[in-house]
């Protein structure tokens, strides 16, 4: 997991994107080609406690607009019935898991959240968004699925999500 320290733009941009103050921010996974904050990397546990097995939280308010869109389309079911097919996408599928869970664990450990990872993995998609969010962070090649929703998603970043002042 290569993360970059969060600086007082960055908390500002993201209390923008998120309409509320980030939480528990380990670092930036992904920004976006203008700069921006676009994944940022969450701890396992919540500052009050709570686990939390999110690790890759998509901010990019236009890539979540997106990912709604991809979802109310009917991609996740679209991709959960190709796992059940296909035995080379379901073993890549599996192995994102299982990256998804060593990045978490470089985090920390929560016994309550151990094992899972999120967005369904391994053996469904259940959140588009959490699956982008880990094909930004991780790179092409480590989530095929995320890949592949954010080759739907097109090039979200051409417009900046938020006002010019907001750049950093």
């Amino acid at each position: 997991m290569n993360l970059e320290p969060m600086g007082p733009d960055d908390e500002r941009v993201l209390a923008e994107q998120l309409q509320r103050p980030a939480r528990a921010v380990a670092g930036i996974a992904w920004r976006c080609p203008c700069g921006k904050p676009g994944v940022v990397a969450t701890e396992p546990r919540l500052p009050d406690g709570t686990p939390f097995p999110t690790t890759y939280y998509l901010t990019c308010p236009r890539a979540s607009s997106a990912c709604s869109t991809l979802e109310s389309q009917g991609l996740m079911a679209e991709m959960t019935e190709r796992l059940a097919t296909d035995e080379k996408l379901a073993a890549g599928y599996e192995r994102a898991h299982e990256a998804y869970l060593a990045d978490r664990a470089t985090l920390g450990h929560v016994p309550e959240i151990e094992g899972i990872s999120a967005g369904g993995m391994p053996t469904r998609v259940k959140c588009l968004h959490v699956l982008v969010g880990h094909a930004l962070a991780a790179g092409e090649g480590v989530n095929p699925l995320g890949d592949e929703a954010v080759r739907a998603l097109g090039e979200f970043w051409t417009r900046p999500c938020l006002s010019d002042e907001s750049a950093r």
